[in-house]
């Protein structure tokens, strides 16, 4: 055994600052398709800098700390983990360019037993380096396939949304591009799985397969124009758990159950009929 527990809440993750500005913003949205049409005024306004607006999950981009299972003295077997969930809470809306610093820890693992493999909960805060204002905290659920029998807490289990149990009110179809996870990686995410057959057919897939946090944003852009009246300031929290591989070039659709507690939501890939995301959960600011 590589790694252990306490050897993973005790990682130092270093501080990593950026300065960001709206062309970091445009590329983000590029990458997850927005804009393919030329005629979308809705979608033009995240990709144009005359109106722009900033998709709430650029912050899964900004500051990345890279791969840090690998890069780090993590001890995981980096070649199999894969993204297992995520958690976004905007504290405040993201500006369109901005000085930021981002701190990141392990908050805590849960370990499935010996060739199980265990969940390791990933936070990053996202700090604006000149006010101090905190704009975003993160959680990434990483499902640790070779790292079972390390240890973990013994009374944390996974939070689980369930989706209502009748047709959905609505929803969103979206054509991902072949180079969807090639385009995405200039946001920082250089994980070898998304671009490198031989790394891809190590971890078990047929071809390199799209970042979980891409799916993620294609998820959120189509929740802000299902649910936000295409405003992202009203995004208060993303949450979801990715459930299966997404191929670069797959259809995407985005269904919505609106419940008094707040959206739910869940991705499924057309033509598999395999859910790409599930139990996923949204809060939504009231319009004003």
């Amino acid at each position: 055994m590589a790694t252990s527990y306490e050897k993973l809440l005790a990682l130092k993750v270093p501080e990593k600052t950026v300065y960001y500005t709206a062309k970091d913003c445009q590329l983000y949205a590029l990458s997850l398709g927005l804009g393919s049409d030329p005629m979308n005024l809705a979608e033009l306004d995240f990709v144009y800098e005359k109106n722009l607006k900033v998709l709430p999950s650029l912050s899964m981009t900004l500051a990345h700390p890279g791969f840090w299972a690998r890069d780090l003295d993590s001890g995981l077997d980096w070649v199999k983990i894969l993204h297992a969930g995520q958690s976004m809470t905007m504290h405040q809306a993201l500006p369109s360019e901005a000085n930021i610093v981002a701190r990141s820890r392990i908050v805590d693992v849960i370990d499935k037993g010996e060739g199980k493999g265990a969940l390791v909960y990933f936070e990053r805060q996202l700090i604006d380096q000149g006010s101090g204002t905190l704009y975003c905290t993160m959680v990434q659920t990483v499902f640790c396939r070779g790292d079972g029998g390390m240890g973990g807490n013994q009374e944390l289990k996974p939070v689980t949304h369930q989706i209502p149990e009748r047709p959905a009110d609505a929803a969103l179809v979206q054509q991902t591009s072949a180079q969807m996870a090639l385009l995405y990686r200039l946001n920082g995410d250089m994980n070898p799985l998304h671009a490198d057959p031989e790394i891809a057919k190590k971890a078990g897939f047929e071809r390199p397969i799209l970042q979980g946090l891409a799916s993620f944003g294609v998820a959120c852009a189509s929740l802000i124009t299902l649910c936000c009246d295409n405003e992202p300031s009203r995004m208060l929290s993303m949450d979801c758990r990715f459930s299966a591989p997404v191929y670069p070039g797959e259809t995407l659709r985005t269904e919505v159950w609106r419940e008094a507690e707040g959206i739910y939501f869940r991705v499924s890939v057309a033509g598999r009929e395999v859910r790409a995301i599930d139990n996923g959960f949204m809060e939504v600011r009231a319009a004003s």
